[in-house]
């Protein structure tokens, strides 16, 4: 319930660690960038309207928190901040990215997800030290083709925009491992994707894709691909070079066949090709390749209740082909499902939550939304080299007008008590006259 910061905040030379989120502030005070020993500032939810503009006279600041602010503008000084590793400005109201950002090049944590932005500025492009850039639920319609400079990117994060491709330049991103690009507007994925050699997770539910390249066969990381409430009508056959591939998932899509390559991916343990029975688009058929997969489970359709059936093998009358089927194939085309009533989730959800095979046990991983099934050693690595944390702000962003509402209130409360203050001055006043008189 801090209303304000003292100006004599300033002769507190020695602070290093300021944390101020969660209170009523609007502001800081002018004399706050005098602090020059600070090295970590938060000041998250706490309805800041604008920083100091000479905010970059805190030039030991390795971290800046400025999360769920209203935030609109960003000051020229910032670029100053030449130490500076994590800048959190998630949800404020930033239409505009100032060039300067390319200036700070030590930042290896860019936070700007929840903001109005419609384009990055090409110069970001020179943060050649930066290991995550989230940009996700903003209004991006293109990301600059100098993107490829960032060299130690791990995670690139941009659900949620309007994006309609990616950039070529995203093949030379060498050490990228996760990829987000879910509920945008992809119409088809770069070739280059498949130059992303380290990649391990590649997200792209509820695009427009019809299609997948063929270089998506060259990412022997990849591990979790999920590509579900797209407009996938087929497979490329080269996805079995997908080697350490655990979890495939294209439910909702229009696919009529699965390639028979798909069993070379001798690591899949999930396989969700539920609801590829849109229109005229049917999942007639399985391949029988995929009893050579060691499958813990199989998605066919919505109501499925256990992930494993029993198939018999049969002849296709078509084609002579060896194939696999069932009591659920084929499936019947069903009608519309409206898109808002779909599960964040889908089948993987209730697939971890009721299953009860030790298998299934996970132990914790910092990136939450990735799926493992064996023990990573990777993980006490990344531990190692992420030492920037980003924690929860204190006031969840729905409150932030709740908040507003809340102050309003209790300001104009205080105006109220002050004008009763003064009228009891006045009537002791005139009490005082009346009795000297």
């Amino acid at each position: 319930d801090i209303p304000e910061i003292p100006e004599s905040i300033s002769f507190c030379r020695a602070l290093q660690i300021a944390d101020f989120s969660g209170n009523p502030l609007t502001r800081l005070p002018e004399s706050f960038p005098e602090l020059q020993n600070l090295t970590c500032l938060s000041v998250n939810d706490i309805s800041l309207q604008a920083l100091p503009e000479n905010i970059g006279n805190l030039y030991n600041l390795a971290s800046l928190e400025l999360r769920e602010n209203l935030l609109t503008y960003l000051p020229e000084s910032l670029a100053q901040l030449q130490r500076l590793e994590e800048l959190d400005l998630g949800n404020n109201e930033l239409y505009h990215l100032p060039e300067t950002i390319g200036a700070l090049f030590n930042l290896k944590d860019l936070w700007l997800d929840g903001n109005q932005l419609a384009e990055i500025p090409q110069e970001v492009g020179n943060l050649k030290n930066l290991l995550c850039l989230d940009v996700s639920e903003n209004k991006l319609e293109c990301l600059p083709e100098e993107i490829s400079g960032l060299t130690s990117l791990t995670d690139l994060l941009v659900s949620q925009n309007l994006l309609q491709v990616l950039p070529d330049g995203i093949g030379k991103l060498r050490r990228l491992s996760i990829l987000k690009v879910d509920q945008n507007k992809l119409i088809q994925l770069t070739d280059s994707i498949g130059d992303c050699e380290s990649l391990t997770e590649l997200v792209l539910t509820e695009n427009q894709l019809q299609s997948l390249p063929k270089s998506i066969g060259k990412l022997k990381k990849l591990n979790n691909l999920n590509a579900d409430r797209n407009k996938l009508t087929s497979l490329p056959k080269e996805v079995g070079g997908c080697c350490s591939l655990n979890v495939f998932s294209i439910r909702d899509n229009r696919l009529s066949r699965i390639p028979s390559e798909i069993s070379q991916a001798t690591e899949l343990h999930v396989l969700d090709v539920a609801g590829n029975r849109q229109e005229i688009f049917v999942l007639t058929y399985l391949p029988l390749s995929l009893t050579t997969l060691k499958l813990k489970a199989l998605w066919l359709s919505d109501n499925q209740s256990q992930p494993l059936l029993t198939f018999q093998t049969d002849t296709d009358p078509e084609t002579g082909e060896k194939i696999l089927t069932c009591v659920l194939l084929p499936q019947m085309p069903s009608e519309p499902v409206c898109q808002d009533n779909l599960p964040r989730c889908g089948a993987l959800e209730s697939l971890v939550n009721e299953m009860s095979d030790e298998t299934w046990n996970e132990r914790a991983v910092n990136r939450v939304s990735a799926i493992r099934f064996l023990e990573d050693e990777k993980d006490e690595e990344d531990n190692e080299m992420r030492t920037l944390l980003r924690r929860a702000t204190p006031h969840p962003g729905e409150l932030k007008n709740m908040k507003k509402t809340v102050e309003n209130l209790r300001n104009d409360m205080n105006a109220a008590k002050g004008l009763d203050s003064n009228k009891n001055e006045v009537n002791n006043a005139i009490d005082r006259v009346t009795t000297s008189v």
